[in-house]
């Protein structure tokens, strides 16, 4: 072979190598970009990534504690209550209970035994009205407490709640008793259909709010009343504006679009259940009515109000039964 063509053989075993090399380094670029792309698009699959569910408890589970809260300018309290199998990797329901006028969030977890229910438990503090004494009330009422937003209140909790607690942000229901269920049916309901899955006022005030409830969408609810209240009748009180208990259910239950016949059962020897089915969305309305029932929370084994506290159902448990399912609406994502 002569030198020119030993130069040319070498010249060409350099260039196979050259390209050799290069054909090596793009496939094994190309295997690390397809690497890194699938790690990427895998992570946001994970549920259970939610920042607030890897925080510490802010109490010990199956604890109750009273917390603090900035909003609207003042210093609000509220009792939180966390399940005794509380841990970070489940999120939690939540149901919100607010007190009647001039009882507290101490007293109505002790009548209501919502405490015992498998979901963090918040009980809102209510700011002292006015009237005789001083009393804690909720907004809508004519003796509440001038210029204070309870409905922002609620909202700022509910931030507070889902920003530290391992918390279920589309199943947060709403609860009450008397004047606190009247804030819950004539506010609550009405303004935070996007954040309050579904509601449960009981022996609801129902004070005339001056403004139209217009819900965001249709709010499934179950609603408790005894025909023998004398706080607030069952037929109404006119000059309090005050309506007459199962018109104002059948009046809910037109406005989530429900069948115009409803099932009407007596489920115990004193109560009677009033279901309208077929709603908007599924948004179902029942009215439990207790037979001669006062005041009260029913199955109540403490002072929950005046007149008898019926024993053949545990509205903690009915209560419970019909709110559990119910979830907002998934966020839209663009």
């Amino acid at each position: 072979m002569s030198n020119v063509q030993r130069s040319r053989s070498a010249l060409s075993l350099r260039r196979l190598v050259t390209a050799a090399s290069g054909l090596a380094l793009c496939l094994a670029a190309t295997a690390t970009t397809a690497s890194a792309s699938a790690t990427t698009t895998a992570v946001p699959q994970k549920a259970s990534s939610k920042a607030a569910c890897r925080l510490p408890a802010p109490q010990l589970p199956g604890t109750s504690a009273a917390h603090t809260i900035s909003s609207g300018g003042r210093e609000r309290a509220y009792r939180l209550h966390l399940p005794a199998d509380y841990t970070k990797k489940r999120e939690w329901p939540v149901v919100m209970a607010f007190h009647g006028r001039g009882n507290t969030g101490i007293g109505t977890e002790e009548f209501s035994k919502l405490s015992t229910l498998p979901a963090v438990v918040v009980y809102p503090e209510g700011v002292i009205g006015t009237g005789d004494g001083d009393r804690q009330a909720w907004q809508g009422a004519p003796y509440a407490a001038a210029g204070v937003d309870d409905v922002a209140f609620t909202g700022d909790l509910l931030d507070k709640l889902e920003a530290t607690l391992c918390v279920d942000e589309r199943r947060v229901y709403a609860t009450g008793k008397s004047n606190g269920a009247g804030f819950v049916s004539t506010l609550l309901a009405c303004r935070m259909a996007d954040r309050i899955a579904a509601v449960a006022p009981v022996a609801a005030a129902l004070y005339p709010t001056g403004q139209p409830c217009r819900p965001s969408r249709p709010v499934p609810m179950i609603e408790f009343h005894g025909t023998g209240d004398v706080t607030i009748p069952y037929a109404g009180d006119a000059d309090r504006g005050l309506p007459a208990i199962d018109t104002w259910a059948a009046d809910w239950a037109a406005r989530n679009g429900c069948r115009t016949r409803p099932q009407v059962r007596v489920t115990a020897p004193d109560i009677t259940t009033t279901r309208w089915k077929g709603c908007d969305r599924g948004a179902e309305v029942r009215h439990v009515a207790v037979t001669d029932g006062g005041h009260t929370w029913p199955g109540a084994d403490s002072y929950s109000g005046g007149g008898y506290t019926t024993q053949t159902i545990e509205a903690h448990d009915v209560l419970w039964a019909f709110l559990k399912d119910f979830r907002t609406p998934k966020p839209r994502t663009h």
